[in-house]
């Protein structure tokens, strides 16, 4: 197998290598994917960078999802059999020709599904699932920010809320992106390089603020969103974009620590507020079978066709660094996919 390797914590083109690896062989609970294609997110930027704590040792395979054929099937899985197309979340490993995960991770997809599309859902469309309908609720008529509205997660959090009837505030940070976004449904985009979100918000509703935040940003960024929420708002952060321009150091994590703001239990309860912190790679971990569900409610739903991955970009295998400094520099609208073949 082939395996697109983290050896160095330092830019695009310096970081990785193509090596060869020995072929993978299952746990009982797993399978071995032989991979068409795999996606990027932002935490292999964060990875790269060495942010990212849970990423593993150098040298290392990462990558959160590949999509691809079923090769090896685990002594124990049921439902899933070789051959089968899958889309499938990997705790890290997503950067290769063969990926082995737990089949709880695993979802079928259609033969003529594209291989982007079925990559979005495995990350991007979970985690705003499980963001907007496990964590809570939302109502028609609800005010709802998405920050970063043109990113992966994003795109899909504004097709959940239009969904469910929302008003869309989304943030974006370019004219193509902003008119992209008002073609995807959302009301009112704002061009953050442009104009402050508070401000542009409190001056269209009168001073008033929002029901939903939906934050990638963290840090400070984090603490503006939660000052809109009107009560019995909630907030979901599930990202720290704005510490990725800068690498691992002390002060850096500190100051976006710090950034994120402090929140008085007492206060949320009077308020009527909520903060909800998401980690996917928790969630699979430690519950493997709400993973299971958001994968299945996603791969159902896309296949409904209520749900419409946008993909951004599609680079080849040998293409990965100009693949990272595409999403790095923030010009992509929806999925990043990287094609082996």
């Amino acid at each position: 197998m082939k395996a697109l390797v983290l050896v160095r914590n330092s830019n695009p083109e310096n970081s990785f290598e193509l090596q060869e690896r020995p072929s993978l062989d299952p746990k009982p609970e797993e399978v071995c994917i032989e991979a068409e294609a795999f996606g990027l997110n932002y935490a292999d930027i964060m990875a790269r960078k060495g942010r990212y704590k849970d990423a593993p040792p150098l040298p290392s395979v990462i990558g959160y999802e590949t999509a691809g054929r079923i090769i090896k099937v685990g002594s124990a899985v049921e439902g899933l059999e070789v051959g089968q197309r899958v889309a499938a979340f990997c705790r890290f490993g997503g950067y290769a020709t063969e990926v082995l995960t737990n089949a709880d991770a695993v979802v079928p997809i259609p033969e003529d599904m594209p291989v982007g599309e079925a990559l979005a859902l495995t990350v991007q469309y979970c985690t705003a699932w499980y963001c907007a309908e496990e964590c809570m609720t939302l109502h028609p008529g609800d005010h709802v920010l998405v920050q970063a509205a043109a990113g992966g997660v994003g795109l899909a959090l504004v097709q959940m809320a239009k969904r469910r009837g929302c008003t869309i505030y989304g943030t974006a940070g370019s004219p193509e992106k902003l008119e992209f976004l008002k073609k995807q449904g959302v009301h009112h985009p704002i061009n953050y390089r442009k104009d402050d979100f508070v401000s542009k918000i409190r001056e269209i509703r009168n001073g008033g603020g929002v029901d939903v935040v939906f934050d990638s940003l963290g840090g400070k960024e984090f603490k503006r969103g939660f000052k809109l929420l009107e009560p019995g708002g909630r907030i979901a952060g599930f990202g720290n974009a704005s510490r990725s321009n800068g690498w691992a150091n002390i002060f850096g994590d500190l100051k976006t620590l710090f950034g994120f703001g402090f929140y008085s239990p007492a206060f949320l309860l009077m308020q009527s507020r909520a903060i909800i912190g998401v980690n996917m790679l928790r969630v699979a971990d430690s519950r493997a079978k709400v993973f299971k569900h958001c994968l299945e409610a996603v791969g159902k739903a896309a296949s409904n066709g209520d749900f419409k991955p946008v993909i951004g970009a599609t680079f080849k295998a040998e293409q990965l660094a100009e693949a990272h400094q595409y999403m790095e520099a923030r010009k992509s609208i929806g999925k990043i996919v990287v094609e082996w073949t």
